[in-house]
């Protein structure tokens, strides 16, 4: 039993629904009935009553749901009254990043804070924005680069930074690789690799738009969750994709990137800082007014 599994027991608790619950704590229904059960066999009992309708609390959920919260407050105030205290020895910043933000901004970014900080010890962590938004929460980041949720933890503050424009991935033999610039009028035919909205909602979003705002509907050659696996496709000539400008520092062979026209009504990928309100971490303040101080230099290639 540890911590991450209280909290998600408690917000299951209050919610009673599966769904509800996961979507507060960013993350899947089924890694969360995962973690529940895990809890339930360390205990050795029942927490909840299951069916296909509802879920509610057993007498034995009911009592350990309010020790839970009794545990999570505690720790949560045994944790903020130590980091304070080693504020001023802090010497590590944890930064999680998508990996288009890794790429594109991190590398400047933190180039400007290491001049500042050369003692800082830096880890950085890329994956997806459901993976690091619960991580962030839990006290694992400091700071996440991420594509900004529908639903916001009231706990979190959000920051835009930019929105990220796009190019045109396509085959390195393709018609288009002799086009300086492409419009949806150059592709609306084309099979088109799209990203799962399940793990990648702003991605998937963008490519249906672009073909709705050039009055058509793409045809789908396949679906796919990895952005290597998307390009890996491209290269191997099953269809096209749109993806994140950065990716034109890439070098994958077989693919060549297109710029691609203005859309009207689509304004590209969202990119946000989130990080704990109240956070005094001066390593954090200090990334943070770098970001703003230094944000079109930052964003250029975004």
């Amino acid at each position: 039993m540890d911590i991450n599994q209280l909290r998600c027991f408690a917000v299951l608790g209050d919610e009673l629904h599966f769904g509800r619950a996961a979507q507060k704590l960013e993350m899947m229904p089924a890694s969360l009935s995962r973690f529940i059960k895990l809890l339930e066999e360390d205990l050795g009992i029942r927490l909840l009553n299951r069916s296909t309708r509802n879920v509610s609390l057993t007498p034995e959920g009911a009592a350990f749901l309010n020790e839970a919260k009794a545990v999570i407050a505690d720790f949560d105030a045994l944790r903020l009254r130590y980091r304070k205290k080693t504020l001023s020895q802090k010497r590590t910043l944890r930064i999680g990043a998508i990996d288009s933000a890794a790429r594109g901004l991190l590398p400047e970014l933190i180039n400007l804070f290491v001049r500042r900080f050369p003692d800082a010890d830096i880890h950085i962590t890329e994956d997806k924005t459901h993976s690091l938004i619960p991580r962030l929460l839990s006290g694992w980041l400091d700071v996440i680069f991420v594509r900004p949720p529908e639903q916001v933890d009231v706990t979190l503050t959000t920051r835009f930074i930019a929105n990220e424009t796009c190019v045109l991935a396509v085959p390195a033999h393709h018609r288009l690789v002799s086009h300086s610039e492409v419009s949806i009028d150059d592709f609306r035919n084309e099979p088109v690799i799209v990203p799962e909205r399940r793990t990648r909602p702003h991605s998937h979003d963008l490519t249906m738009n672009v073909f709705k705002a050039g009055g058509c509907v793409p045809v789908i050659a396949q679906y796919a969750e990895e952005k290597q696996t998307i390009l890996s496709f491209v290269a191997a000539g099953l269809g096209i994709a749109l993806v994140p400008s950065s990716y034109k520092n890439m070098n994958t062979d077989g693919v060549k990137y297109l710029a691609l026209s203005p859309v009207k009504n689509v304004e590209g990928l969202p990119l946000s800082a989130m990080w704990h309100q109240g956070n005094n971490n001066m390593y954090v303040k200090a990334l943070l007014d770098m970001l703003a101080d230094n944000i079109e230099k930052l964003t250029y290639n975004l």
